[in-house]
């Protein structure tokens, strides 16, 4: 869905428009951000001729160097975000900040761009240039990544229990274990990325020194959640390592099971190769109990072996 929306001040209130018409009816400086949601290309070359700015390419936005992610002139910053999606996929989000004025460039819905949007409506004052709401932005993602790493982490305790209750290792789990471990995966890669972005803020010239102790507090909470990240692929290996024991005991047992049958059957197939040899001289062919006794010995034997066996626990 595209959609622009334009917030300004206005009567000591923030108001806004979804039009960019309304660009020559205002004062510029009153707009603190202005962000765009898959909107048409026309729009952001006139936002670009206006603006006098650069909207980047989605190309250039997917760029995981930080030379090309974080980019600060004098007037002006560009940062570029991955943001994580319900569906654990990425997507890049552009941020554009001169002269106070935020453009936000994006091509899906994103919670935590609505929730800073009921942040800014609910307490007007606290946003009285577009770098107070880049850094609401962040501080709600971040927020929205820790809730992201708390149902992960309940899904890995979840999974963990069912492990230890199963009796036979299953398929589904070891395919359960490794979806966990690649969202996990993902959710380090979009924290890294911001621990990166927040601490190219910390260093710029053109940050209110007022937002750099909330700077600060997102990078202790990011390193808080890379800790959690962490703790989580461990338990995953953990769990991974625990099924594959468990696949190996399984296997050890089969093994153990066919190698007991072959063991049992050996002194049958030695008396049986025994009296199958063609020898013209063997006294017990003749002999007319000699089949039973056969069949006797066969008998005695596996049940000596085992009874060997289970007089040592090997069964």
């Amino acid at each position: 869905m595209s959609e622009l929306r334009l917030f300004y001040h206005e009567d000591n209130k923030i108001k806004i428009a979804k039009s960019l018409d309304i660009l020559t009816k205002i004062d510029v400086k009153s707009i603190i951000w202005i962000d765009l949601n898959n909107v048409a290309l026309d729009v952001e070359t006139r936002l670009e001729q206006f603006l006098k700015i650069y909207i980047q390419e989605d190309e250039e936005m997917e760029e995981i160097e930080i030379s090309s992610r974080y980019i600060e002139t004098d007037d002006s910053l560009v940062a570029n975000s991955n943001f994580l999606l319900d569906n654990f996929t990425l997507e890049p989000v552009s941020f554009i900040l001169k002269n106070g004025l935020l453009v936000s460039v994006r091509d899906v819905d994103l919670r935590s761009f609505n929730e800073t949007v009921k942040k800014i409506f609910a307490n007007s004052k606290a946003f009285p240039t577009g770098f107070h709401v880049l850094v609401a932005l962040l501080e709600t993602r971040v927020e929205y990544d820790a809730d992201v790493i708390e149902d992960t982490t309940d899904l890995i305790s979840n999974l963990s229990k069912s492990l230890n209750a199963v009796e036979e290792p299953d398929e589904d789990v070891l395919i359960r274990i490794k979806d966990l471990q690649e969202k996990v995966m993902v959710i380090r890669q979009t924290i890294i990325d911001k621990q990166r972005i927040v601490s190219n803020m910390l260093k710029s010239r053109l940050f209110p020194r007022e937002l750099l102790p909330r700077l600060t507090m997102i990078i202790k909470d990011i390193s808080s959640l890379f800790e959690y990240t962490r703790f989580g692929f461990e338990r995953l290996d953990y769990l991974q390592d625990t099924f594959l024991g468990m696949v190996n005991i399984q296997q050890n047992k089969i093994i153990k099971i066919f190698t007991v049958v072959s063991v049992i059957f050996l002194p049958p197939t030695l008396i049986a190769s025994m009296y199958g040899m063609n020898f013209k001289f063997m006294p017990e062919l003749d002999w007319k109990f000699g089949y039973p006794f056969a069949i006797l010995l066969m008998v005695v034997f596996s049940a000596a072996v085992l009874l060997y066996f289970k007089r040592n626990k090997w069964l």
